[in-house]
């Protein structure tokens, strides 16, 4: 029987040559995801952006570089959790001769789901955590609040025994001052609540 590894090796070669939506167009690099297969956590965002496009690899920005200093922050290794996208190419559309960033289509988040939940059910986490609105709203349940739901644990999904929802960096990069302070803080808040889970999980 293959072990995890060797079934999301087997997984990620397929979805290197994916062409199921117009995403596929466009990218340099499929960005499938990186870590632990057989991590406890799993942290899944909307999709990959500039960077990410650039090197294959999730959270490498901006964005990417203060979740890392947050996880560190609260005592969780990224070598040791799992990370992905709700779609693994950046979605993007030519402005004045330069690819800009833009909200995956609801027919590429269909056609790109496949992917996650087979990776998902290769790791089988204990806690999975949604980054950002759009991920909660797909794994969570549809027209997830994040001003209202953030932070709270569900335990009906059919991904993981617990799941929660935070902010997403780039949203906290785009606040200054003490509106910076206090997103990061909720970040911070929230990512212990899921160290602290882990401990609390059978």
């Amino acid at each position: 029987m293959p072990s995890a590894a060797e079934e999301m090796e087997a997984l990620r070669r397929r979805a290197l040559s994916c062409t199921d939506c117009e995403l596929s167009r466009t990218r340099t690099h499929v960005v499938f995801g990186e870590g632990d297969p057989e991590a406890d956590i799993v942290l899944v965002g909307e999709g990959p952006g500039e960077w990410e496009d650039r090197t294959g690899r999730p959270f490498v920005g901006r964005a990417g570089k203060l979740l890392e200093a947050v996880l560190r922050e609260v005592g969780l290794k990224r070598e040791e959790l799992y990370i992905t996208n709700i779609v693994k190419c950046r979605a993007a559309t030519e402005v004045g001769g330069r690819l800009r960033n833009r909200p995956p289509r609801a027919s590429e988040v269909k056609a790109c789901r496949k992917w996650l939940e087979a990776q998902l059910r290769i790791i089988r986490p204990k806690v999975l955590v949604c980054i950002g609105g759009p991920a909660a709203s797909l794994l969570l349940h549809k027209g997830f609040k994040m001003t209202e739901e953030r932070g709270r644990w569900f335990t009906d999904t059919p991904y993981a025994p617990s799941a929660i929802a935070v902010l997403h960096p780039a949203y906290i990069l785009r606040k200054e001052g003490e509106d910076f302070l206090r997103a990061r803080e909720l970040l911070v808040e929230d990512l212990t609540k899921v160290r602290r889970r882990l401990t609390e999980e059978p």
